[in-house]
C-alpha cells in the first residue's frame, strides 16, 4: 500500500507547513504584474479582478488575482493586495454564498512587506486567523460555513461561485477599516464543454462532453446517500477530456424516493448507454463513487460488462444500506447495530463502529463479489473517515482480488482526511446531516490535511483514469 503522508492543522494555528506545494502553485502562478501608472490628471484604471474599497483615495490599496476575473474551481487562485503601506497589518477575509443562500467565510492575518505589497504566496498568514502560515490557497480551503452542519455542495454548475475578498486594516476584533475588496468567480465548466440532460429508458441523469469531435474515454460518477443528481464533479472532469455520466440513483424525479433497494439493471442501462454512445471511447468505460456510490460501483464492476477501470473514495465493499438485486442474485444490506452510535455533547453522531464486520456470520453475504470484476481498481482512503472504516474496507478487497488471481488495486491513503474527499478546494464538511441516521454525523478530518488530500487525489484519479481508458501515460506524479 502507497502511503502519502499529510500534515495536521488546527483550525487556528497551522502545525507546520507545505513549501514544495506552495512553490508549485508560485511556478503556475505568475505573480500579477502592478498596474500601469495612470496618466496625470486620471484616476487609474480599473482592471477587472481588483478593486479599491469606496470613496478612499486614487492611490487606495487594491486586490489583483491571478487569473483576474474567473478561475475554474479545482484551479489554484493567486491573491496579492498593492498599495498597502510597508510592513503593514490586514486582515483578509473571503466569503462565499451558496446556492441557498448559506454563507462560507475564512480570514487570515497577514503583513505587507517593506515596499506595501502583499503576495500570498509568499507571505505566511500569521496566527490568530482560520490559519496560519505559508497557505497560498488558505482563504478558500478555510472556508466554514456559518450555519452549524452545513456543506457546500453546487447544484447548478453552470453558474459560477461568486467569492469575495475584503482587506482590512489591522488585526483587530472586530475588523478595522475596510481598505480594499473585490470578487473573483469560480467557475466548474470549461468554456465549450457541453452539459446534456439525459432521459432516456429509465436513465436519470446529465452527460458532460468536452469540446471537441471525440470520441473521449467515458466514465458513469456516482455519489453517495445524499441523492438527487450532484453535476459538480462530473464536469470538473468532463473539462479533462473525459465523457462523463453524473449519474440519478434515488431521490430524483421518478426514481425511488428512499433507499431501500437497488436493482442492477438500471445502472447496466446506463453502462450500456455510454458504451453505445458514439461520443464515448470504448470498448470499456470508467465508474467513480464517493461513499455509497463506491460500493454501487463495486457491484457493477463485479456484475457487469464493459467496465475497465473503477475508482473508488471512501467506499465499501460491502453492499451498504439498501438490498441489492441483479436478475436472480441478491445481496443483502451489512447488518448495522445502532447501539454503537456514540453522540456527544452536541448532538453530532460518530457512526464509525456502528457496521458489521463483511467477513463474519451472515453478513459475509454482504460482501460483494468484486473478485469476478474485469476491470482495474483505485481506492482513495482517507485514514481520518469516521463514517466507516474505508481502510479496512480497501485491505480487504485488495486482499480479495489477489487471492483469486486478480491484479492487487491501487490504494492511495491520506492521514488526517476524512470522508468527504471532493474536488480540489472545496472547504472540508467536519460534520452535517446524514438522512439515514436522521441527525448530524462527524465525517472526520483535519482541514490542511484534508485540503492536501484533495488535491493529490483529483490528481491520482485523473492520471488512473488517463491511464486505463485512454492508454496514455499521465505524466502526473505526486505532489505530497
Amino acid at each position: 500500500m502507497r502511503q502519502v503522508t499529510a500534515r495536521l492543522l488546527c483550525q487556528v494555528t497551522a502545525r507546520s507547513l507545505r513549501p514544495a506545494i506552495s512553490r508549485g502553485w508560485q511556478k503556475r502562478l505568475p505573480w500579477p504584474s502592478p498596474a500601469p501608472a495612470a496618466p496625470q490628471g486620471r484616476s487609474p484604471a480599473r482592471t477587472p479582478g481588483t478593486a479599491p474599497a469606496r470613496g478612499l483615495a486614487s492611490m487606495a490599496p487594491s486586490v489583483r488575482f491571478s487569473p483576474a476575473v474567473r478561475s475554474l474551481f479545482d484551479e489554484p487562485l493567486a491573491i496579492a493586495v498593492q498599495g498597502l503601506g510597508p510592513r503593514q497589518q490586514v486582515t483578509l477575509r473571503t466569503s462565499l454564498q451558496d446556492e441557498t443562500g448559506e454563507l462560507f467565510q475564512a480570514c487570515a492575518r497577514y503583513q505587507a512587506g517593506d515596499d506595501g505589497e502583499l503576495d500570498l504566496a509568499r507571505c505566511p498568514a500569521l496566527p490568530g486567523g482560520s490559519f496560519s502560515g505559508l497557505e497560498p490557497m488558505g482563504l478558500l480551503w478555510a472556508l466554514q460555513p456559518q450555519k452549524p452542519f452545513w456543506r457546500l455542495v453546487k447544484r447548478d454548475v453552470r453558474a459560477p461561485l461568486l467569492l469575495q475578498l475584503e482587506v482590512f486594516e489591522g488585526h483587530g476584533e472586530p475588523p478595522g477599516q475596510l481598505l480594499a475588496q473585490a470578487q473573483h468567480e469560480r467557475v466548474f465548466l470549461r468554456d465549450g464543454v457541453r452539459r446534456v440532460p439525459v432521459r432516456e429508458g429509465k436513465i436519470r441523469a446529465t452527460l458532460f462532453l468536452p469540446p471537441g469531435s471525440g470520441p473521449f474515454p467515458g466514465i458513469i460518477d456516482l455519489y453517495g446517500t445524499g441523492g438527487g443528481l450532484p453535476e459538480y464533479r462530473a464536469c470538473l472532469l468532463a473539462n479533462y477530456g473525459f465523457a462523463v455520466l453524473a449519474l440519478a440513483f434515488y431521490g430524483y424525479e421518478d426514481l425511488p424516493k428512499d433507499m431501500k433497494e437497488f436493482h442492477l439493471e438500471y445502472f447496466e442501462e446506463a453502462v450500456n448507454y455510454m458504451l453505445q454512445h458514439t461520443q464515448v471511447k470504448g470498448p470499456g468505460i470508467g465508474l467513480l463513487g464517493i461513499s455509497k456510490g463506491g460500493d454501487l460501483c463495486i457491484s457493477m464492476a463485479s456484475f457487469l460488462k464493459g467496465i475497465t477501470a473503477t475508482a473508488l473514495i471512501n467506499g465499501s465493499v460491502a453492499n451498504v444500506g439498501a438490498v441489492l438485486r441483479y436478475k436472480d442474485i441478491t445481496i443483502p444490506p451489512l447488518s448495522i447495530n445502532a447501539k454503537r452510535i456514540k453522540v456527544n455533547k452536541s448532538g453530532i453522531a460518530d457512526i464509525f463502529d456502528v457496521l458489521s464486520n463483511p467477513l463474519e456470520g451472515p453478513d459475509r453475504q454482504s460482501f460483494i463479489p468484486l473478485e469476478k470484476a474485469e476491470c482495474r481498481f483505485l481506492f482513495i482512503v482517507g485514514q481520518d473517515d469516521r463514517n466507516w472504516k474505508s481502510e479496512f474496507f480497501a485491505v480487504e478487497g485488495s486482499k480479495r482480488l489477489q487471492a483469486h488471481g486478480k491484479e492487487k488495486p491501487e490504494i492511495v491513503c491520506y492521514p488526517g482526511a476524512g470522508h468527504y474527499i471532493e474536488p480540489p478546494f472545496f472547504p472540508m464538511c467536519a460534520a452535517s446531516m446524514h438522512l439515514l441516521v436522521g441527525k448530524p454525523v462527524v465525517w472526520g478530518g483535519e482541514p490542511k490535511a484534508h485540503c492536501e488530500a484533495q488535491i493529490d487525489a483529483w490528481q491520482q484519479i485523473l492520471a488512473f483514469f488517463r491511464k486505463h481508458l485512454s492508454g496514455k501515460p499521465s505524466g502526473i506524479s505526486s505532489n505530497m
